[in-house]
């Protein structure tokens, strides 16, 4: 017999959407003597509000190891996947097929992998008990499944839904061919020298960009900005390296810390000219509090500032070390972000429309190709910060943390 448990924590209601937090955990009881061994235990957690959802998904192999895997399972509402991170996914009908990443796909007997997916709903949003990993599901043949809440998520009713980190192994932390691989430990003076060159954009007012001895993330040195609010107070540093024929995929890692909490209004940290606009910039900073990518030419952001797309950011925590990447696809024009090996849903686009998430951005067509690689900061109301950035690189491969 097989029971399951749902809890349901409701949030207050914000000006255009209620979001609600769905926790549920299909675990597979060992089975009786005689009976068949099941496939899999999967845990899957959704964060869900009014027409969208995410959820974590946490496949734990019970059965021989395998060099590659495939979850499926049945949706029994009306949900549409329109994105995934960590897997490739996808849906026909009601029926969903989850694959592995690659780097993501050797499982031992017990091991674990953890993937996300984020979607759409309009009626109904059930949660799927029907998972089968490799075409074995994981109630077992014969066995005698049960099911209890999450032990590992219980959200917080104020705070927004998020991508928890994934628990297989990301991407590794060395430059490898990176076209930059930069910890600033070559610059010999207060003044940004050699391939780093102090740059203002639009306009230079009261920002400024220094070498900081004093303050790193690894070796002794960072790039210190003091940012400055006001339009006419821009200040980057660019690196001398073209980007112009790195890809298909740009894959950018950074080391940035700051020291002010993301304002309400516009600010940019980092900016790529980018000449599928004609030579304007590709940037991603912050706005509402959350990080996000902002299109210069026609001022799109991702994701939109609506409160479902908000919700689906993350904001830069201050006064630690943060690792920011993010890979920009120049042929197909998809963007992925993540903050340190957590994927974060709103700052992904993979062509599917997501109502008031993506929809501004992708009413754009065309690929990006950004071309040099700017830090510092740009403010167009309020927002000061200081801001630090070490261990800076840029490639055609994926670099981790």
């Amino acid at each position: 017999m097989r029971t399951r448990v749902l809890r349901l924590l409701r949030r207050p209601w914000t000006a255009a959407v209620a979001a609600v937090a769905l926790v549920v955990s299909v675990l597979v009881a060992m089975p009786a003597s005689g009976a068949a061994a099941a496939a899999c235990r999967v845990d899957y957690t959704v964060d869900a509000w009014a027409g969208g959802y995410t959820a974590r998904v946490r496949v734990t192999n019970l059965g021989p190891s395998v060099d590659g895997w495939r979850l499926t399972w049945t949706y029994t509402g009306d949900q549409q996947v329109t994105s995934a991170w960590n897997a490739t996914v996808t849906q026909t009908g009601a029926s969903v097929v989850a694959v592995d990443a690659g780097w993501n796909g050797a499982l031992s007997t017990g091991g674990t992998a953890e993937f996300g997916v984020q979607g759409t709903w309009r009626s109904a949003d059930p949660v799927p008990d029907d998972f089968a990993l490799n075409g074995v599901s994981c109630g077992g043949d014969g066995g005698t499944p049960t099911a209890t809440p999450s032990p590992t998520t219980t959200p917080s009713t104020t705070t927004p839904p998020t991508t928890p980190p994934a628990t297989t192994a990301p991407p590794a932390a060395e430059c490898g061919d990176a076209v930059i691989c930069s910890g600033f430990e070559d610059q010999a003076g207060p003044e940004p020298s050699g391939d780093w060159r102090f740059t203002a954009p639009d306009c230079q007012g009261t920002g400024a960009v220094a070498v900081d001895p004093a303050v790193a993330h690894g070796g002794g040195r960072s790039l210190r900005v003091d940012g400055r609010a006001g339009y006419c107070n821009h200040a980057f540093v660019t690196h001398a390296a073209d980007l112009s024929s790195v890809g298909p995929v740009l894959y950018v890692r950074m080391w940035v810390r700051h020291t002010t909490a993301l304002p309400t209004s516009h600010v940019t940290f980092v900016s790529m000219p980018d000449s599928a606009q004609a030579g304007q910039a590709l940037r991603v900073g912050g706005q509402n509090g959350a990080l996000q990518w902002n299109r210069e030419s026609d001022d799109a952001t991702l994701p939109a500032q609506s409160p479902a797309g908000i919700a689906l950011s993350r904001p830069l925590p201050t006064d630690g070390w943060q690792c920011l990447r993010f890979a920009v696809d120049t042929s197909a024009g998809h963007l992925d972000t993540w903050l340190g090996d957590e994927q974060i849903p709103g700052l992904h686009a993979d062509g599917v429309p997501t109502q008031d998430v993506d929809q501004q951005w992708l009413a754009r067509t065309g690929a990006p190709r950004p071309t040099a690689l700017r830090l510092g900061w740009e403010s167009y109301a309020t927002g000061d910060d200081t801001l630090w950035f070490d261990d800076v690189a840029v490639g055609s491969a994926p670099i981790g943390c």
